[in-house]
């Protein structure tokens, strides 16, 4: 049978899609969403993956920003957070948390694909094959901060790498990222000068994006980037080391202080380690971190890479003075339980209700059918925390 709508049976119809439109719309306002992943790690191989052995990075990670690019035709589950049975809808941007390429270390004759190699995979695979769109219809933007791989290959290693430097990835996420007059390349980036950190606001939130961990350098930035932004602004911070930062990450505290295998310091952080050894605890740097965070109650997320496992935690600094919300996030490559388990591969899609102050952090997994490729995202676990100023203790 056919049916036949009248004039005034059209204008219904348009009229309801309408409404239905207009009221996503002011929905998604309310809101907003990012996704989040990290270390990449260009120039290495998974053992397994889907059907293959010893699957090249840029397969794999051409596999998740394809299962990434389906997510805003999604429908989140019942799950309590924000935005819950709701289509997904617009990103207003995707987060990358670091280590784009593997660290290049070995030889002429065998070593892991230098930093340039690394670069341009990344690019192909994230920033020209990146379709998600925000609220006004335009490609979601992507923001990038390094990782200490993308660091050591900038600045050397004490474990022979080849070349022994190749600045490419720090040169073009502080292109990127920072705009500066001039472009920097590989052969003209200066770590001590060139520090990537950023900040951007997004319907009442602010997010702060720094080089590696907030340590002297980058809190000095901060404090800066914050003189401006009200007590009551929640704001949300991407590092790529967790809060409990490694003591191998700072400058050499023995003799002249440089990037030895005696010593193993990675010199990639902006100040000296308080104790000598890579093996000391960094009690005295989490304090530092501990007593900032303090003086800025309304920093009340965490987002870093490194560590490679999805994980919640409730960081209370050294002497249990803070409450901070972390979120690691798992790696496509490295993932201390994905490397073992493809299924389990996932990265973050947070989505913020800034009129409640509420965000809800759903991990998703990209990889859990690994027979079936256009499967797309699988929804996991969700968790809901309060953007709200954290009590003084």
């Amino acid at each position: 049978m056919n049916h036949v709508l009248s004039r005034g049976g059209l204008r219904r119809v348009f009229a309801v899609c309408a409404l239905a439109l207009f009221a996503a719309a002011a929905l998604w306002a309310q809101t907003v969403q990012f996704v989040f992943t990290s270390d990449e790690h260009y120039g290495i191989t998974r053992k397994t993956f889907r059907s293959g052995q010893n699957v090249d990075a840029a397969a794999v990670n051409a596999a998740l920003v394809s299962a990434m690019n389906g997510i805003s035709d999604l429908t989140f589950a019942e799950d309590g957070g924000v935005s819950e049975g709701q289509k997904v809808g617009p990103i207003d941007f995707i987060a990358i948390g670091g280590d784009i390429g593997n660290r290049q270390e070995g030889t002429q004759e065998k070593a892991i694909q230098c930093s340039a190699v690394s670069w341009n995979q990344f690019k192909k695979d994230y920033i020209d094959g990146i379709s998600l769109k925000n609220d006004k219809g335009a490609t979601s933007p992507i923001y990038i901060i390094p990782g200490n791989h993308d660091v050591t290959d900038a600045i050397g290693f004490y474990k022979p790498m080849y070349p022994a430097t190749d600045a490419t990835v720090m040169a073009n996420i502080y292109n990127m990222m920072m705009f500066p007059p001039a472009p920097l390349t590989k052969d003209t980036y200066n770590l001590s000068a060139d520090r990537v950190h950023f900040s951007k606001d997004f319907d009442g939130v602010h997010f702060v994006f720094i080089t590696m961990w907030p340590d002297a350098g980058e809190r000095a930035w901060i404090e800066k980037d914050l003189s401006s932004v009200p007590e009551t602004t929640p704001v949300i911070l991407f590092t790529h080391d967790e809060p409990n930062v490694e003591a191998k990450h700072f400058i050499n505290p023995n003799g002249s202080h440089d990037i030895n295998a005696k010593d193993k310091f990675e010199n990639i952080l902006s100040e000296q380690f308080s104790g000598k050894s890579v093996n000391d605890p960094t009690t005295d740097e989490q304090m530092a971190l501990e007593k900032f965070l303090a003086r800025h109650r309304n920093i009340s997320v965490y987002f870093h890479g490194n560590d490679h496992w999805r994980h919640y935690s409730e960081w209370t600094g050294v002497d249990n003075t803070i409450v901070l919300h972390v979120f690691g996030v798992d790696s496509p490559m490295k993932g201390t339980v994905s490397a073992n388990d493809e299924t389990k591969l996932s990265f973050y899609l947070v989505t913020i209700d800034s009129a409640r102050r509420l965000m809800t952090v759903r991990n998703c997994l990209w990889n859990a059918d690994p027979s079936n490729s256009s499967r797309g995202v699988t929804w996991d676990d969700a968790i809901t925390v309060a953007l709200e100023p954290r009590p003084v203790y």
